[in-house]
């Protein structure tokens, strides 16, 4: 199944960013919550943004990929959502707005992309 690269990429990607946020709570010893450090705003920003948007995109990534869509399609679609989710955590984390706007149309467009394939690969012969 294509969509185990691309699930096990994007856990890699948020072990970083968890990696990011433990490093921020070390640094300013703060057990839970922000208590109020930028640095660690802004690292819990970026994991929650990627744990916002990751599992929803490979439920649909599965299921376009289970009903049948060519796999070059489930491939492109993997391919851009792994360096839009990258694009959008590296600038969270570097405070740039240039890259969260790309991240963020990568991010969309994939999701636009496999909703649509879903909704044409549907098996739709088994609704009744």
């Amino acid at each position: 199944m294509v969509t185990a690269l691309y699930a096990s990429l994007l856990t890699l990607i948020l072990i970083w960013l968890s990696y990011n946020v433990i490093k921020q709570r070390r640094a300013a010893q703060i057990s839970y919550s922000d208590g109020g450090v930028e640095a660690l705003q802004i690292a819990r920003s970026a994991q929650g943004n990627a744990v916002d948007y990751i599992p929803i995109t490979l439920i649909l990534m599965a299921l376009t990929e289970l009903n049948g869509t060519p796999l070059f399609w489930v491939h492109i679609m993997g391919i851009l959502f792994v360096l839009g989710r990258i694009f959008h955590a590296k600038a969270i984390l570097n405070r740039t707005m240039k890259g969260r706007v790309i991240g963020m149309q990568f991010t969309l467009f994939t999701m636009l992309g496999l909703v649509a394939s879903n909704l044409l690969y549907l098996p739709y012969e088994n609704f009744f």
